[in-house]
């Protein structure tokens, strides 16, 4: 579990959610809270050109936060 609190929506609907691919590899962006006053914006290769395996990295990543 990470410190920040993560601070994210997603539409069901669209299974590429927080996902861009940037000349053919895909990269994540989300944004955290470390404190109640501050937000830092995070973007981050995730180093595949696979869609399937950038839409199961972008899970692990969330799933390694406490979602209340």
């Amino acid at each position: 579990m990470l410190e920040a609190e993560l601070a994210i929506r997603t539409d069901e609907a669209n299974d590429n959610h927080h996902l861009w691919n940037n000349n053919g590899t895909w990269f994540i962006h989300y944004t955290v809270y470390p404190t109640a006053v501050t937000k830092k914006r995070i973007r981050r290769s995730l180093k595949t050109k696979s869609l399937d395996e950038a839409r199961r990295l972008r899970d692990d990543i969330f799933l390694s936060f406490d979602v209340k």
